[in-house]
């Protein structure tokens, strides 16, 4: 490494030169290679208020060209970076996934950290941006710690994009502490309001679509875009394959998309659930008899093959927000006014687990990825449960002592 008072005319690379400005700064010139295409070199500077500072920078630097891992800083803002992160490489992404990334970057961390240079951005900044969210700032109400995590993780995976492509050298997200999510007990029924619950829905337009849901633990979204090529009264196989994703009219309306995690699978649901589909059918095929030429569902039996299963008197399909209305309604009456659609997947799950289902079979009829994950949500719900297992326990302890 060359370093002098003097600008030299042709430094080699990594050579550097300083000089005093006429302003009294410091400034040191060095270079980091040549154009390929003029063959000119490329400089860059650095600047300091003494001569000892700026020694040090350019110390630095041409030592990390010396060694190879010379990183040069970018002049690009964080919000000029997303602007390009969510235009460019977004390819692998569902539309209201998109859309959430957006949001959250317009709404939290443009207007927070947007104008911060990329080669500027530190942990700290960063960990300050997520405490002030968490506690509240400016009149905005605090954010739960859930939706801290799901901010970070957008930030953390376009920084991360950012590195992939040489904008940055580490990700700034790393060295942050995230607030600790309390996680929420879930509300499955109980045998009682389950029994209520499926005597309520007798003769509602959407009682079957409701006890499919409680029966075999289909998201909504899933049994809202289960369509009949999908259902097989011959092998009593329910094939999972999309689901209705919900979109404003103005972004073409609802859906039809892959499922969350992208693999189909494959539920060997109850006969009395297959039989309540082939009733759904007839009544279905009545449905469109009745409403004449303004049925704007399948036209022949080729098309209702891979038609919706679960549609409104008309063959259209079923908004997620009217569903979960009507649902509400229901359990309402039953006296569970905090409940919501969900609560039936997690009811069949804690019931199919309390009747000794194994938890393997359960996680791949919910979609989970792992049967880990699906004890950790549901294996401590159940007091049933627990009772069988001291009750096991004591058995064992009688007959040992017995010996």
């Amino acid at each position: 490494m060359t370093i002098s008072k003097r600008k030299a005319t042709r430094n080699a690379q990594g050579a550097g030169s300083i000089r005093q400005r006429k302003d009294g700064k410091w400034e040191a010139r060095y270079t980091v290679g040549r154009n390929p295409g003029t063959g000119k070199q490329i400089q860059k500077s650095v600047y300091g208020d003494t001569e000892k500072d700026v020694r040090k920078k350019l110390t630095q630097a041409t030592a990390a060209i010396d060694e190879g891992v010379y990183f040069e800083p970018s002049k690009l803002t964080l919000s000029a970076w997303l602007d390009i992160w969510l235009a460019e490489y977004m390819g692998d992404k569902k539309f209201l996934t998109v859309k959430h990334y957006k949001a959250q970057c317009n709404t939290h961390i443009k207007p927070a950290l947007g104008a911060v240079k990329l080669s500027t951005l530190k942990s700290p900044m960063i960990q300050k941006f997520y405490n002030t969210l968490k506690n509240g700032a400016g009149g905005k109400k605090p954010l739960s710690p859930k939706s801290i995590k799901n901010v970070h993780g957008i930030l953390h995976k376009s920084l991360s994009q950012a590195i992939e492509i040489g904008y940055l050298k580490t990700n700034p997200t790393n060295g942050v502490i995230l607030p600790r999510i309390t996680k929420k007990e879930i509300q499955p029924l109980t045998d009682t309001q389950v029994s209520a619950f499926i005597k309520a829905v007798e003769g509602d337009d959407y009682a079957t679509l409701f006890k499919v849901i409680l029966l075999t633990g289909l998201r909504k979204s899933e049994a809202l875009g289960l369509t009949w090529d999908n259902v097989n009264f011959e092998t009593g196989v329910i094939t999972v394959e999309k689901q209705l994703q919900s979109r404003p009219m103005a972004d073409g309306g609802p859906t039809l998309e892959s499922l969350k995690n992208e693999k189909p699978r494959r539920l060997t649901p109850a006969l009395f659930v297959m039989q309540l589909l082939k009733a759904h059918e007839v009544e279905q095929k009545k449905m469109r008899l009745q409403a004449g030429s303004v049925w704007q569902g399948w036209s022949n039996e080729r098309e209702r093959s891979t038609a919706l299963v679960f549609t409104n008197e008309l063959g259209r399909y079923i908004r997620h927000e009217t569903m979960s209305k009507r649902y509400k309604k229901i359990v309402a009456g039953l006296g569970i006014p905090d409940a919501c659609v969900h609560d039936l997947r997690h009811t069949y799950a804690v019931i199919s687990l309390q009747s000794g289902d194994n938890p393997k079979t359960v996680q791949e009829a919910l979609g989970h990825h792992t049967a880990a994950f699906t004890l950790d949500v549901y294996g401590h719900v159940s007091e049933t449960m627990r009772k069988d297992s001291a009750d096991r326990m004591q058995a064992y302890i009688q007959a040992v002592q017995n010996l």
